[in-house]
């Protein structure tokens, strides 16, 4: 029997503590090449507003397929710019376990991913986390990142300054600008819709992290420069990032490795560098952390 997983049943089943290492493990399987995964297919309906993406994946205990809507033109709506249905099925027999709701996942995964790599890359003593953008996102990278920096102090900053206050006043942050949000902190979130670069290099701290999960398009940017050419580069995937990122294939920055590669200890990261930790979201964190809903199911 298929399965049904609407938003909320997920939202009672999945937790950070399950999900961050998850996504270690996906990720590190993925650049090791035991996960066959095309680039995704994005179609676009309207530039700027509205598109559809189709992201299938193979792991080896896993099989399924992402249909996502991205539709940045509901930003600021009650619709979510970001809606989905996920099929999960069975690798050795190709016979459907769940359709689960996307939503949430790809909300959760996102973050979850981001967390993994501040967990191996960010300052051991980050104190100050600064959220530029106060969606979704950046709820759920607070969220996330609590479970693995104990942050004294987080900072907000939105182009729509009522929506940082209203952020700020939620979650016990301070609604700044955007250069104070950067300045000395030590894990900086970039997490809009924005198309062109808002983050200066200038701003930011050494040694700091920078995770960009904003701008999953070519000629869409959220850093400048001078913030990526100056840091080191790690990406979620090499092939999707010089397909999809605006920032990476804009600004020419060299890619350093795969968050994969970090997770398997494949690659490492110089003491004391300044990092961009660059991601477009992949078909594989969806359907592993898909079937860890499932999985959690059959045990609850």
């Amino acid at each position: 029997m298929t399965l049904h997983f609407d938003e909320a049943e997920i939202r009672r089943l999945l937790r950070f503590a399950d999900l961050i290492p998850a996504m270690e493990r996906a990720l590190a399987a993925f650049s090791a090449g035991r996960v066959l995964q095309p680039v995704r297919t994005m179609l676009t309906l309207e530039e700027e507003r509205r598109y559809l993406g189709i992201m299938p994946a193979v792991t080896e205990d896993a099989m399924g397929v992402k249909v996502v809507s991205f539709y940045p033109g509901n930003a600021g709506t009650a619709v979510p710019t970001h809606m989905a249905t996920i099929l999960l099925s069975r690798p050795d027999t190709g016979e459907p376990l769940a359709v689960l709701d996307g939503r949430l996942i790809t909300e959760m995964r996102t973050a979850a991913v981001s967390a993994a790599v501040a967990r191996r890359v960010a300052p051991p003593a980050a104190q100050v986390l600064a959220l530029l953008g106060s969606g979704v996102q950046a709820k759920a990278h607070l969220e996330a990142l609590a479970a693995v920096r104990d942050f004294s102090e987080v900072r907000v900053w939105s182009r729509t300054p009522e929506h940082a206050r209203r952020f700020a006043a939620e979650h016990g942050a301070i609604a700044t600008d955007a250069a104070s949000a950067v300045a000395d902190a030590d894990v900086v979130v970039t997490a809009t819709t924005a198309i062109e670069p808002f983050l200066k290099g200038t701003w930011l701290k050494p040694g700091a992290l920078v995770l960009a999960v904003g701008a999953p398009r070519p000629t869409w940017r959220e850093l400048d420069d001078d913030a990526m050419r100056q840091s080191l580069l790690i990406v979620d995937s090499r092939d999707a990032v010089q397909k999809e990122s605006g920032d990476v294939i804009l600004s020419g920055a060299s890619i350093h490795a795969e968050a994969g590669e970090l997770f398997a200890g494949t690659r490492s990261v110089p003491a004391g560098r300044t990092i961009v930790f660059k991601s477009v979201g992949l078909a594989v964190e969806d359907i592993a952390a898909a079937r860890l809903v499932y999985d959690l199911a059959m045990v609850r």
